[in-house]
């Protein structure tokens, strides 16, 4: 084997085992990209311990905070879409951003209701935006490896939304529950950081060395 071929095997092997881009341009994206999970998971548990102090009753503040949720995701949703990586990814968290919008909206009203009305919004927006987050973390499994952190989550979302129907249903709802939602899911986004991070670093430092032998 040639010094070339024997370089470019060395790149291949780099970029298998790390799962990341390697272009300047897809380092930058994936460092947008760590900043935006950990961004996202740390409001998540912010707005979690907040919600746990007003989560006895239907308050105006509980009401405030229960748009806002949704809001983040929104804000959120749409911020990934513009350092998107393909089209198929960013019209999914597009339509993410416009259910989590109508989320907000719908939150906005059912909180003027009761704690059941609010459950059965929140638990279909949960169901909904799960499913989604499942979607787009297999869609770019190609850039950024299996996001097994994203994977549970969405699928703990989507049993959540169901869960949440069945409890507004019941003879005693509580809004207890969408503080541990919260917290958990703005856990796995902060653990999904933290290996993009590791990922990340890896990959730059086995290019680096991989250049240092040619």
């Amino acid at each position: 084997m040639t010094r070339i071929d024997s370089h470019a095997a060395t790149l291949s092997a780099v970029r298998a085992a790390s799962n990341v881009a390697a272009s300047p341009s897809e380092r930058a994206g994936l460092s947008h990209l760590i900043r935006l999970f950990l961004t996202r998971g740390v409001l998540a548990v912010v707005w979690a311990v907040a919600f746990a102090t007003v989560s006895d009753s239907l308050t105006t503040g509980a009401g405030v905070l229960l748009v806002a949720y949704p809001v983040i995701d929104v804000v959120a949703s749409l911020v990934d879409a513009r350092g998107g990586r393909g089209p198929t990814a960013r019209k999914l968290l597009h339509r993410g951003a416009g259910v989590s919008a109508l989320a907000a909206l719908g939150l906005a009203i059912a909180a003027t209701g009761s704690v059941a009305d609010v459950l059965h919004v929140f638990g279909a927006w949960a169901f909904l935006s799960g499913l989604a987050q499942i979607v787009v973390a297999l869609r770019r499994r190609a850039q950024l490896g299996i996001q097994w952190p994203m994977l549970i989550a969405g699928g703990l979302s989507t049993l959540a939304g169901i869960f949440y129907n069945v409890a507004a249903a019941g003879d005693d709802p509580e809004l207890g529950p969408l503080v541990a939602y919260a917290a958990a899911g703005g856990t796995f986004f902060v653990l999904q950081a933290a290996i993009l991070a590791w990922r990340h670093r890896r990959a730059t430092v086995s290019g680096a060395a991989a250049a240092d032998h040619r």
